[in-house]
């Protein structure tokens, strides 16, 4: 049986509309969007993301990836990406990479479960079932979360969640 998604537990919110050239709900992912290491051969990349139809008190958005089928009791944050200027509303693929060069001003990321302030792709164990990713836009009510740039993904997570208006996602899946 699989666990819930994480948003299952959290206060409902409205939806709008999460489209990517990359990946789609209940595909694979492409193994460009995957690790590159720990065996893994992929090129690391954060797949492409639109959306459109959030709330008009919008103010700023997170992007958030989570695997809520990794084998422990947290999951796994593959990416955390926060403080994005409303008028951001598409990602390229690849706009996660490590150093954030691509980051409108104050973006930030968060650092990832592998210790990375960037995206991280999947690296489920072999053989198990394939792994949900919940690649999530949060709409916010703020321009600027009050978080430290050392905080956890759990802490964005927990203020991000305070502040949501609206959620979409799209959920691709990994295994090999």
């Amino acid at each position: 049986m699989r666990p819930p998604s994480p948003y299952d537990f959290m206060p409902p919110v409205p939806s709008f509309q999460l489209v990517s050239d990359d990946v789609a709900d209940g595909k694979k992912m492409a193994d460009e969007f995957v690790y590159d290491q720990f065996g893994m051969t992929g090129k690391n990349l954060s797949p492409h993301l639109r959306w459109q139809g959030y709330p008009a008190a919008t103010r700023g958005f997170g992007v958030t990836c989570f695997d809520p089928d990794a084998p422990s009791t947290s999951g796994f944050w593959h990416w955390m990406l926060y403080d994005l200027p409303v008028q951001t509303t598409e990602l390229a693929t690849g706009f996660g990479a490590l150093g954030g060069s691509a980051l409108p001003a104050g973006a930030r990321h968060a650092r990832n479960d592998y210790g990375t302030p960037a995206y991280g792709g999947p690296a489920p164990t072999k053989g198990e079932e394939p792994h949900r990713y919940l690649f999530a836009v949060h709409a916010l009510d703020c321009t600027r979360l009050d978080v430290d740039e050392d905080a956890t993904p759990a802490v964005v997570g927990h203020t991000m969640t305070s502040r949501t208006l609206a959620r979409a996602l799209v959920v691709p899946v990994y295994g090999r």
